[in-house]
């Protein structure tokens, strides 16, 4: 990266990928590396360090450096998935480990938590995501080594303020690590509010085709905590393949302008059914009307992002009818794609679920907004 882009905008260094351009070649399209294995110099050495695909490739270098001077971080590491780069984080605990989350989160991280991390020894409290005193309650000193972030929040998008809980965390002697897969570093950057690592489900809007299953975590430093961390990634073998990390760079050149456009969309539509007498509530941090908002304002900078629920007057049963009618919107799971997906998100996570029935989760593309509202508008009044 040459010294000029460390000052570049958000915008620029997604479209450039850092104005990377090829020594061999002079593409400005990096090459793949398939190769797994790398030889060994005669003195027993490694060119460049690298040994094996599973520790290290050249293919990752230039997606991880632009991850990481998105997010202002020094370090990042590619999953292959964003649940892996999650457990990652899990498994770099010992037994007897206290960890603090949030009630509303990714739905199978949790389910993972309450599973296998307490299976493997690890202790979980779960807490009010905007109520900084049940943060307080239940971080430990001495005791709890992890605090784990949302914001927004999937799927009700509460906003969690981060630099309370961080400083919160640093005081008892904990790590914090913030999942940023839906503001993404081009609306939040958690590093800068204190946050000790961050994670993607780069599946979502780094790549934004859905066309591509990965994770990421960038650190704030390089410490002992980040350092188990990268031994798992090493050595427990969730690493991305290189033509997914080939992928992922290819999204991420259009991140900024993917980003924008969602984050309008997703605000026309907000606004459009904030006060609609069909509609019980909108979930949407960008309306002043949402609980978050004003920590939302302070934390997230050019936009609240693509993600927002509809909460549909008639119960489940006419919120399953709605999104069955929706043409445009996809009935599909995942989000950040440039295509936008609807969601009945209680079906989905299945009986033991806490979001309410009549809960759709919309994940907003690029689209045309009015057309996405008149689908909406169409669905609505066609549902039963």
């Amino acid at each position: 990266m040459s010294d000029h882009a460390k000052n570049q905008k958000p915008a620029t260094i997604t479209a450039q990928a850092l104005g990377w351009v090829d020594d061999a070649t002079k593409s400005v399209t990096p090459p793949l590396y398939p190769s797994t294995t790398f030889e060994r110099n005669t003195d027993l050495s490694y060119h460049d360090g690298r040994c094996y695909t599973r520790a290290d490739n050249p293919t990752y270098d230039q997606a991880c450096q632009v991850l990481s001077t998105l997010e202002g971080g020094s370090e990042t590491r590619l999953f292959a998935s964003g649940m892996a780069a999650a457990v990652a984080c899990l498994h770099a605990l010992s037994p007897g480990d206290h960890i603090v989350a949030p009630k509303v989160m990714y739905w199978a991280l949790r389910s993972f938590m309450l599973d296998s991390g307490v299976r493997a020894g690890l202790s979980f409290d779960f807490v009010d995501n905007a109520d900084i005193a049940d943060w307080d309650k239940h971080i430990v000193a001495g005791k709890t080594k992890l605090v784990w972030l949302e914001t927004p929040a999937n799927p009700d998008w509460q906003i969690t303020d981060i630099a309370a809980v961080t400083e919160l965390a640093h005081k008892a002697g904990a790590q914090v690590v913030v999942d940023n897969t839906v503001a993404t570093p081009l609306l939040t950057r958690p590093i800068e509010f204190g946050a000790d690592i961050v994670m993607h489900s780069a599946t979502k809007y780094l790549n934004g085709h859905s066309d591509v299953l990965a994770g990421s975590l960038t650190t704030a430093s390089d410490g002992e905590y980040w350092q188990r961390v990268c031994k798992q990634h090493a050595s427990g073998g969730a690493v991305l393949g290189v033509f997914e990390t080939w992928l992922l760079l290819r999204g991420m050149r259009t991140l900024s302008i993917r980003v924008e456009r969602a984050s309008a969309n997703a605000m026309a539509i907000a606004k459009h059914f904030e006060n609609h007498p069909e509609v019980e509530q909108v979930q949407y941090p960008g309306l002043v009307s949402h609980a978050g908002h004003d920590i939302a304002v302070k934390q997230m900078t050019g936009g609240f992002g693509g993600m927002l629920s509809i909460r549909v007057k008639g119960g489940e049963k006419r919120a399953v009818d709605f999104h069955n009618r929706c043409k445009l919107f996809k009935r599909a799971t995942s989000l950040g794609g440039v295509e936008s997906l609807i969601e009945h998100r209680s079906s989905v996570e299945g009986p033991t679920s806490p979001v309410p029935g009549d809960l759709l989760r919309l994940s907003v593309g690029i689209e045309d907004a009015d057309d996405l509202v008149n689908d909406l508008e169409t669905a609505l009044r066609l549902s039963k």
